[in-house]
């Protein structure tokens, strides 16, 4: 009888360490699986901040060197129309050239008013070289216009001003005088209407209208662009 109640304790402490055991591998397969979640949750974390932040890098030094291509190509589009700014007192040197030049933004002038009286305002230095574009000017409105007539003044006090002040930057109360390079200014016979037909004023348009062409010129065509001028 002993015998049988000792054999049935054994069965029974071994019934109850092999349930212990298998809790405790249960348990610790559950444990092992939670932090094998919360090691792979927190690489994957990881892993997106760091590809996160290297796409950053990315394109902030992408953009940084986009800036510095574009701030060196304003630089040299810059440097090109100043040289050209600075040529264009050579055209008055050739008077003949520059007379022709003057007939032709006076008839721009006459054309655009369509007035039977203007008034032209040069330089002073420019008076003659101006009186004589303004006749052959006034001659060949009158032909192409089918004999219409306008009557071309020269203005005797109102002149353009012989230098222009630039702003000298990092400086807001500093300029310099830079001379005209020469043209015309056409004016109605009311005055409230100008044409600024000067080197300076053309150089300028010339510069807005021309820029996406020349830029094209020099750097070839933006791939991202959709629209063009």
């Amino acid at each position: 009888m002993t015998a049988f109640i000792r054999q049935e304790a054994l069965e029974k402490a071994r019934e109850i360490h092999l349930k212990a055991d298998e809790e405790f591998a249960i348990e610790k397969s559950q444990l092992v699986r939670n932090d094998t979640q919360s090691i792979d949750s927190q690489y994957e974390k990881k892993f997106k901040q760091a590809a996160m932040s290297q796409q950053i890098t990315k394109s902030t030094l992408s953009n940084k060197t986009r800036l510095r291509l574009l701030s060196a190509r304003q630089e040299l589009l810059d440097d090109l129309f100043e040289q050209a700014n600075n040529k264009l007192a050579d055209i008055t040197t050739d008077e003949a050239k520059y007379q022709d030049i003057l007939k032709n933004l006076i008839l721009e002038g006459l054309y655009a008013l369509n007035e039977s009286k203007v008034s032209v305002r040069c330089r002073s230095k420019d008076d003659d070289v101006v009186r004589k574009a303004a006749d052959a000017a006034q001659a060949e409105y009158k032909e192409k216009m089918n004999g219409r007539e306008t009557e071309i003044k020269i203005e005797e006090k109102d002149k353009l001003p012989e230098e222009t002040y630039v702003p000298i930057k990092l400086c807001s109360h500093c300029s310099l005088t830079t001379p005209r390079s020469g043209g015309v200014t056409i004016v109605n016979s009311t005055g409230r209407i100008d044409i600024n037909n000067t080197f300076e004023e053309r150089l300028r348009l010339l510069q807005t209208e021309s820029l996406p062409s020349v830029r094209a010129t020099l750097f070839g065509e933006n791939k991202n662009r959709k629209f063009k001028d």
